[in-house]
């Protein structure tokens, strides 16, 4: 757990071979040089050897089957786009648009503005990985630095720590998951693009959105103090069962069991909204 958070912001996201290389030696035949040949007396006659019978061609090798593509589990009926949809490198301009009008201008200033939908699709491939690297979260970091209380064996964090994200749940609490989601179906083929140039081109981006968010939704409600430990720089949960969950369960636990249950109802109206029943 980083000192500086990535905060809430990114739930708010939410919503919405090896080449093998074979070698053959060949060892050459050993000849004699010119001088040996010279001097040495030519070899006796040998019987030519009898006419073998030549071998069957060897049978063509089958190649084993591709592999099957993973089952949908969850499709998603792309919305009628209003426009033709750019290209996924020109879409952040319109979409950034169209959350606009359902986050408003602070919800929309909370988030950056560069390959929005490659780095939405990224963070929520990672929320349910133990690790969600800084430098792939679209969004601003909450304000100031993590909060703690106590030292040692009565480390925990802070309680004003919820409080630095107030923002973010102040953004969550006002939209419209409808809309949200109509906005994600709208561009729901460039998210599914964006999924298939990051390593996984025959996998369903709404299958990895519903896992993140049964994910999220399954983070445990901590009742304070919730007791940390800092072996290092970084800050951890010092129960092991914490400590081991997802990174997008720890982003839950860190802001707050108020702040948890807010998010957990929106998230679960988009749940609904996206998978399949």
């Amino acid at each position: 757990m980083k000192r500086k958070s990535w905060g809430l912001a990114t739930l708010i996201v939410v919503l919405l071979g090896g080449i093998a290389a074979y070698f053959l030696f060949f060892n050459p035949v050993d000849r004699p040089s010119t001088l040996t040949a010279a001097i040495s007396p030519p070899p006796a006659a040998t019987p030519a050897a009898p006419e073998s019978t030549p071998l069957p061609p060897p049978k063509p090798i089958t190649p084993p089957p591709a592999p099957e593509p993973p089952a949908i589990l969850h499709p998603i009926e792309p919305a009628p786009p209003e426009t033709p949809l750019p290209d996924l490198g020109q879409s952040d301009a319109p979409f950034r648009k169209a959350l606009g009008e359902i986050l408003g201008r602070k919800g929309l200033a909370l988030m950056l503005s560069e390959e929005l939908i490659h780095h939405i699709v990224v963070t929520v491939d990672n929320l349910p990985r133990k690790h969600l690297p800084a430098a792939i979260v679209p969004l601003k970091r909450a304000e100031g630095a993590f909060i703690t209380d106590g030292k040692d064996e009565t480390l925990a964090i802070g309680k004003g720590n919820a409080a630095r994200y107030a923002a973010y749940v102040s953004v969550a609490k006002t939209i419209d998951s409808a809309k949200l989601v109509t906005v994600y179906r709208r561009f729901y083929p460039l998210f599914q693009k964006a999924y298939g140039e990051i390593g996984y081109p025959k996998a369903n981006f709404n299958d990895r959105l519903v896992v993140a968010l049964d994910d999220l939704l399954a983070a445990p409600d901590l009742e304070p103090p919730v007791r940390l430990q800092q072996p290092k720089i970084l800050f951890e949960y010092a129960d092991p069962d914490l400590e081991a969950r997802s990174a997008g369960q720890k982003i839950m636990m860190r802001i707050g069991r108020e702040n948890a249950g807010v998010l957990k109802k929106k998230l679960a109206e988009v749940r609904k909204l996206v998978a399949s029943p």
